[in-house]
């Protein structure tokens, strides 16, 4: 039986955002980070553990009172990859599966998640990694398959997650995505636009 935890990634510096911390960015009147994390606990998967790293303090109490396990990671500035190792790490080793939910996905359900679970449980050969795809495009979150993927994450360097893993791979499965899961915000304008809804 598959068993499948979430990491939530939550310790970049959004430096593109500009001096403000992103994750801090409300939105519906709630911090950015506040939504993935709520929707990742929406979901089936357990644990959910969140990686902090830049502005860390402000984080974590933004994320108070959440049934998280967080964690923090002191080479975040080396990059995401560094994040999404410590993230794998603190889950326990019943976990085959892990879905990687990134910070600034504030669209992200926990349906989403669940999809993704769905479609890795109920494959009659367990694939390396669950992916969304809209428009012929990979998306986030992704559940990686810890048991194909671990010893390779581990050699992960650099501001990159799976992706570079996974690319040409014949036992990925693509499942359909949609606009929340294409949608990262990456600058103040890019927020203001989602709030501001459809034109």
């Amino acid at each position: 039986m598959s068993e499948v935890g979430t990491v939530l990634l939550a310790a970049g510096l959004g430096s593109r955002f500009g001096s403000a911390p992103k994750l801090l960015a409300p939105l519906d009147g709630k911090p950015l980070v506040r939504h993935a994390a709520e929707a990742a606990l929406e979901a089936c998967p357990r644990p959910v553990v969140v990686v902090l790293g830049a502005h860390a303090e402000a984080v974590r109490a933004t994320l108070a009172g959440l049934d998280l396990i967080r964690i923090d990671n002191p080479d975040y500035r080396t990059g995401l990859a560094s994040s999404l190792r410590a993230g794998l790490a603190a889950l326990p080793p019943r976990c085959t599966g892990a879905v990687i939910v990134l910070g600034d996905m504030p669209r992200v359900t926990a349906a989403h998640i669940d999809r993704l679970v769905s479609a890795f449980t109920g494959a009659a050969v367990a694939p390396a990694a669950v992916v969304p795809v809209q428009d012929g495009r990979r998306g986030n979150p992704v559940l990686l398959n810890l048991r194909r993927l671990g010893e390779e994450i581990g050699r992960l360097a650099g501001d990159h997650g799976a992706g570079p893993l996974l690319r040409g791979r014949p036992d990925v499965l693509e499942i359909p995505g949609d606009t929340a899961t294409a949608l990262d915000i990456d600058t103040p304008a890019g927020l203001a636009a989602l709030s501001r809804g459809p034109a």
